[in-house]
């Protein structure tokens, strides 16, 4: 064991100094090694950091569906637009773009056409705004466009919202779907419509006035319609509380039959008694309340209200069908048709006791829900009415699917039936076309005894207007039934008043 112990004492003072000179040699190559690696880690990794900044950068540029400027990045660049103007005195317009009724497109095809759609109409404005101008995406549907011109180029803001309409007023095809929406353009001109800062708002609140008046239109900014904004704000915020206060109220004007001119039954219509402002009109408070997400719950006051009167008219011997007007927004709920068959349920109402008076532009958008909404509605043994027909693009195969009842010709036709030949034509044709497909005609906005002979002689159903009677109370219309203090009473079709007779109303 010495002799071995001496041997490798010998080895280590002889070979030592090498062994010590090879381990640091290996730990300084892997030393190099790890750096090197470290080294191209952290290149790879500022290459992919950079690669993330400015993707991030871009997203924060681009909307990430349409590819068009995010509204941070729109104003960014407006900004340098704006230095540019005053530099060399020039102008800008922007174009504040809301699509209409673009949400019955999402909820009646899905989101992924909603979706495609948008794409295409992105493609359209980048399209006006070529070559110097920009567009952005500011909201879910709605768009700017700022386009630069000289000092004197006041025209050109409006010329460009006229070009930039009709071009989005022409079909989408999106998923071998033709798809139509029209536009409420907002023009605002920089700097006489006020500073940078304020140019997007008082485009947007331009474009608000038209959705106002009805939409598909374009309106330049002027000061008063921040008033009117205001005005509406506050008439907004009086009607989410109006049915809770007991302001909202039904008028019940009659439909008299064409063959024996007797009242067989009466449309519900909505009023709303403010308490400041006095009789607001539908046209102006029923509008507001589709924009802002009220009309569902007004409609199921409506319904509601019209099946409770109808249940007291029957306790008092007065068997009256009431027809109410439906909003495209019910229409689209899939809850629908069973609140209707609730309130019918609960109050001991037929069903064919009640008529559902759906626009002609609501009932022919054929898609998916409103088809199944039409569906339930026969199921459920519902009178279905298309209201304003005449107005709208119907065709006869349309008309065939659907399981409607009558059709309620709209009133312009009416009013035009004594000087207009063409009207004449129209009015004739629906009716006859009406009859070959087993649906009932009403006439409404009756208002001369030309008019009411005319549409007999045409073979129309049942007549509505002013020449036969007003809208009026639910008191009102039952002494007007009962003839109290008149002769109207005999007026009313007798099988009204038997609530044990099986005569149809």
């Amino acid at each position: 064991m010495g002799s071995f112990g001496a041997d490798i004492s010998l080895f280590w003072q002889g070979h030592g100094l090498a062994l010590m000179s090879a381990l640091s040699l290996a730990l300084a190559c892997a030393v190099v090694g790890l750096w090197l690696q470290g080294r191209h880690l952290r290149r790879a990794l500022g290459a992919r950091l950079d690669t993330a900044h400015s993707r991030l950068s871009e997203l924060q540029q681009r909307d990430p569906l349409t590819g068009l400027l995010t509204r941070s990045e729109f104003d960014t660049q407006m900004e340098s637009l704006a230095f540019a103007a005053d530099r060399d005195r020039g102008k800008l317009a922007l174009l504040y773009v809301g699509l209409d009724n673009f949400r019955a497109v999402n909820e009646g095809y899905g989101p992924r056409v909603g979706d495609a759609l948008l794409v295409e109409v992105a493609k359209r404005l980048t399209a006006i705004a070529a070559p110097d101008g920009l567009a952005a995406r500011v909201s879910g549907d709605e768009f700017v466009v700022l386009l630069p011109g000289e000092q004197d180029d006041a025209p050109e803001g409006a010329s460009r919202a006229q070009a930039l309409q009709q071009a989005l007023a022409q079909d989408f095809c999106v998923e071998a779907m033709l798809l139509q929406v029209s536009t409420s353009i907002g023009l605002a001109a920089y700097p006489d419509d006020g500073a940078r800062t304020r140019l997007m708002a008082h485009a947007a609140l331009a474009m608000r006035s038209v959705k106002h008046g009805g939409g598909a239109g374009h309106a330049h900014y002027n000061p008063a319609m921040g008033a009117n904004t205001r005005d509406q704000a506050e008439l907004l915020q009086d009607l989410r509380l109006a049915v809770a206060r007991h302001e909202l109220q039904l008028y019940y004007q009659p439909k008299v039959d064409a063959a024996s001119l007797q009242v067989g039954a009466a449309e519900a219509l909505l009023r709303w008694q403010h308490p400041k402002r006095g009789m607001v009109s539908p046209t102006v408070f029923v509008p507001l309340a589709e924009r802002h997400g009220l009309i569902v719950g007004i409609g199921q006051w409506v319904i509601e209200e019209a099946c409770r009167q109808a249940a007291q008219w029957r306790e008092s011997g007065l068997r009256m069908r009431l027809a109410v007007n439906i909003s495209g927004h019910q229409l689209r709920r899939a809850e629908f048709v069973d609140e209707i068959e609730d309130s019918l349920r609960r109050h001991q109402i037929p069903p064919g006791r009640l008529t559902c008076e759906i626009t002609e532009t609501v009932a022919m958008e054929d898609t998916t829900v409103t088809r199944q909404a039409f569906e339930r509605l026969r199921q459920a043994g519902l009178h279905v009415s298309i209201d304003d027909f005449g107005t709208g693009h119907s065709s006869l195969a349309a008309l065939r699917r659907l399981p409607a009842a009558e059709l309620k010709i709209d009133r312009a036709f009416v009013t035009d039936l004594e000087n207009s030949e063409d009207a004449r034509s129209i009015v004739r044709a629906v009716i006859q076309m009406a009859h070959s497909l087993q649906l009932r005609v009403v006439a409404e906005g009756v208002e001369t005894e030309t008019q009411r002979d005319q549409l007999v002689q045409m073979g129309c159903d049942e007549l509505q207007g002013y020449l036969f009677a007003k809208p009026m109370t639910a008191r009102m219309l039952a002494l007007w039934a009962s003839g109290e203090g008149s002769i109207a009473g005999s007026m009313f079709r007798p099988s009204l008043f038997d609530p044990t007779a099986h005569a149809p109303l």
